[in-house]
């Protein structure tokens, strides 16, 4: 087992990395405040994982409520989050009482903000089980749900006690999820890594071929890139926003194509050479920049051509990204691989060049 820390003072915890995590309750006894916790996860997790996780700590004492929601992301949504406030009520859960997410991103984002707000806020922890949510979304305590109108508008910046990344969940991960995660591994190395980017165009197929030690070295090098921008840059008021290169962009795929038909990470690949695109027409990259981003996503099984939405539909749909500031639509672009700007400057017209190439 690997261990790091989220530097947040008082606040700060543990990312713990390894085999058969799910088995080891004194991982988590040390960070209850009670010995009760509510367990939420979804229908294809749960028959996996729940009692792998939930009996050892019964065999402890901890009284365990099971909480099983439909899995999708069309299920990440206010109708669907009522149904954990009602479990927890309906089982007296009082502020003592700790929430563990147990599943992929949708899982964790739901899980955190009922418990960032339910009963103005318990304790929670994150056991993430997708290769997504174990190097990006399980750290760094954003939380929320969708709304029609635009994907996780909805939510609270409230960090995990624990984040337990237990690797042996992504032996039964779909390949369609794997490349997923795959997606916002690559962003690690496109923004602040180069030399991480670089050992990724070398060890692709390794993780394609879901190698154990380039796969652990990945989800480490990944949660130490965030545990330090987090740490630096706790509610995104600056270098935080860096880590969502190709976000604004494949947010606007997801919610345009409707919730669940592109999984998060092919919607960040699909963005991020959008991205890519863009900066290549600032100057800033060169075609042969463009072309290894395009391959080593090529390599990851990735999509590397967005959806055709129609430059007013893309627009409108990123006009509603949470980084909008003053009507201006604020992106994250490539002034070189290894180096990313968040920046509003950039021409309009630009902007709408690179979403025609949408349109072919």
């Amino acid at each position: 087992m690997q261990t790091l820390n989220v530097e947040l003072a008082e606040r700060s915890y543990p990312i713990h990395i390894g085999e058969d995590l799910l088995s080891q309750p004194d991982l988590i006894l040390p960070h209850l405040k009670r010995k009760q916790v509510a367990v939420v996860t979804n229908t294809t997790v749960g028959p996996l994982y729940l009692d792998k996780l939930c009996n050892p700590l019964r065999d402890r004492g901890v009284s365990v409520i099971p909480i099983v929601l439909p899995d999708g992301e069309q299920y990440k949504n206010a109708e669907v989050l009522g149904k954990i406030y009602d479990a927890l009520l309906e089982n007296r859960c009082e502020r003592h009482t700790t929430l563990i997410a147990l599943g992929g991103g949708v899982i964790g984002d739901m899980t955190g903000y009922a418990a960032a707000t339910f009963l103005r806020g318990v304790p929670f922890i994150q056991v993430p089980t997708t290769l997504l949510s174990q190097v990006d979304s399980s750290v760094g305590g954003k939380t929320g749900i969708n709304h029609p109108l635009g994907k996780n508008m909805i939510g609270a910046f409230w960090q995990p006690k624990l984040v337990l990344a237990d690797t042996t969940t992504l032996n039964t991960l779909p390949d369609r999820e794997l490349s997923a995660g795959i997606a916002e591994i690559i962003k690690y190395g496109l923004i602040r890594d180069i030399e991480f980017f670089n050992w990724l165009e070398a060890n692709m197929t390794k993780l394609m071929a879901r190698d154990p030690a380039a796969l652990a070295y990945a989800i480490r090098r990944s949660c130490e890139n965030k545990a330090e921008v987090v740490a630096a840059d706790e509610r995104e008021s600056g270098e935080r926003a860096l880590l969502n290169l190709g976000h604004t962009f494949g947010h606007a795929i997801e919610a345009g194509m409707g919730y669940g038909v592109w999984l998060h990470g092919e919607g960040v690949a699909a963005g991020t050479l959008l991205a890519a695109d863009l900066s290549r027409r600032m100057g800033w990259l060169t075609d042969t920049d463009v072309e290894r981003i395009a391959a080593i996503h090529r390599a990851a099984n990735l999509p590397t051509v967005a959806p055709s939405l129609g430059t007013a539909a893309y627009l409108e749909l990123m006009g509603l990204d949470k980084k909008v500031q003053d009507g201006k639509i604020r992106l994250i672009l490539l002034q070189a691989i290894g180096k990313a700007v968040f920046t509003a400057d950039y021409a309009p017209h630009l902007l709408h060049e690179t979403l025609q190439t949408t349109d072919a």
